[in-house]
């Protein structure tokens, strides 16, 4: 493509979300697509791939089955291509080690022609000359590239959340004693030699890696440090993964969904945190038995697990850390010393800065939020004739199924469907055996699909 022909979809971020996108998109003759990221190389969270651990969704949940089952970038054709179909027949997988999921995206990432690494993208601004708009990018070398594109599809992914009490602490002077759950994998060794290691948030990262820590121990449970679970939640809870529960993850709960008032669906949102935010069962059973086996001989677990509780305070100890907490449900304070805080505590879609450039040009909500159609379309002044698409930040627009990988490869190929004007992949107008809502009340239909702006991809 010359300097001055814009791309009919830009994709910037490279994660699972629009890797999907970029596969699915790698089938559509005529369509010109590049997706772009500043890293070296596909990675996909790896402070948290740790031996044992795995998706919590089946492997179908792959970057395009769920869309298009025929796809070449399919996590069956990557056995095949790898010759482990038998092995994989034989182990009965359901759910599949993270870090093969990780493998088998960087496997689709490295051959895909539309995809870029090494390409820090700057800017994203509207060239009204070009009728397109203008995204910058920077490699490592420093060299930078200006390209076009007539629609732009943001995965950047979101952003580690840490308790503001902990925020202080995120500098290299307690490096390796203050970290967020995602770098823990860094520091997993210096953290299993400590004498004492407080984990915060009652998610499935906090999960493993509790049961990471009290695994260090010994079969005595003497050596290793003494592991303690905190979290605001009023339990150690499962996630929900019962076969109806399941349908929330629908097209069919997101149509009723989009269609509440504001208040309802944020309040519905921090209701269901089990659906998103619980730990699968079998790794609370791993924690238990765990625990169960340092009692044999009459022995206690060096751990402490504690719901209910927030932090409040953290301060500076000699070499390590006094933390005040809170037992909402007692209302009562209490202080413990610890060595070293792994915060667990998730993660949220936050603004690029590469967006500062097009900030004016975006319809943003009263809460600094994306507002997003039903088609991932993003609001955009009238004098842009592109679109803007978003990928992971419509949490509070489409619901609980945004950052499930289950839903990923049927949002992609919506997407896909939008940026094309036609349908290039069908998806299903139904889904589920629950009916959200009022029988017979039809939700408001959704906005059309813009015309694709080229007009070659009809």
């Amino acid at each position: 493509m010359s300097e001055n022909t814009p791309y009919d979809l830009l994709g910037v971020g490279i994660g699972p979300f629009n890797l999907s996108l970029a596969a699915l998109a790698d089938g559509v003759p005529g369509l010109n697509a590049l997706f772009l990221d500043a890293k070296p190389a596909f990675s996909w969270h790896p402070g948290l791939l740790m031996e044992g651990t795995t998706l919590q969704v089946p492997f179908l949940a792959d970057l395009v089955t769920m869309a298009d089952p025929t796809s070449p970038w399919s996590y069956l054709n990557y056995l095949r291509s790898h010759e482990r179909m038998f092995p994989f027949f034989f182990s009965e997988r359901f759910l599949i080690p993270r870090r093969e999921y990780d493998h088998y995206c960087r496997w689709v990432a490295e051959r895909l022609p539309s995809c870029r690494f090494d390409a820090r993208v700057d800017a994203v601004a509207w060239d009204e000359s070009a009728d397109a708009f203008a995204v910058t990018y920077a490699r490592a070398d420093g060299t930078t590239t200006r390209v076009l594109a007539r629609q732009v599809v943001l995965g950047v992914g979101t952003d580690p959340v840490v308790p503001e009490p902990l925020r202080p602490l995120l500098t290299d002077a307690h490096r390796g004693r203050v970290l967020h759950s995602a770098d823990y994998r860094t520091h997993r060794a210096a953290l299993a030699a400590a004498d004492d290691v407080t984990v915060i948030g009652a998610g499935q990262s906090g999960a493993e890696v509790v049961l990471d820590l009290i695994r260090h121990q010994d079969g005595e449970g003497l050596g290793g440090p003494f592991t303690r679970w905190l979290a605001r939640t009023p339990a150690f809870a499962p996630m929900e993964y019962s076969k109806i529960g399941l349908e929330h993850f629908t097209p069919d709960y997101i149509r009723y969904f989009r269609h509440l008032p504001e208040d309802r669906r944020e309040h519905m949102v921090r209701e269901q945190w089990q659906l998103y935010k619980g730990v699968s069962a079998d790794t609370l059973g791993a924690i238990h038995d765990e625990l169960y086996e340092r009692t044999i001989g009459g022995g206690r677990p060096r751990a402490d697990l504690h719901p209910g509780v927030e932090l409040t305070a953290v301060h500076e100890d000699g070499d390590g850390y006094l933390l005040t907490c809170r037992h909402a449900p007692q209302e009562r304070e209490f202080t413990f010393r610890t060595s070293a805080i792994v915060a667990a505590t998730g993660y949220a879609a936050t603004r690029p800065a590469f967006l500062d450039t097009l900030a004016d040009l975006v319809d943003w909500d009263p809460k600094g939020r994306y507002r997003v159609d039903g088609h991932y379309r993003v609001g955009l002044d009238p004098r842009v004739g592109g679109s803007l698409y978003v990928q992971n930040a419509e949490m509070h627009t489409h619901g609980v199924g945004a950052p499930d990988l289950t839903l990923g490869a049927w949002r992609a190929a919506t997407i896909l469907n939008a940026v094309c004007g036609r349908t290039v992949l069908p998806v299903p107008d139904r889904a589920a055996w629950t009916t959200f809502g009022a029988p017979g009340a039809a939700a408001p239909a959704t906005a059309p699909h813009h015309a694709d702006p080229v007009g070659t991809l009809r």
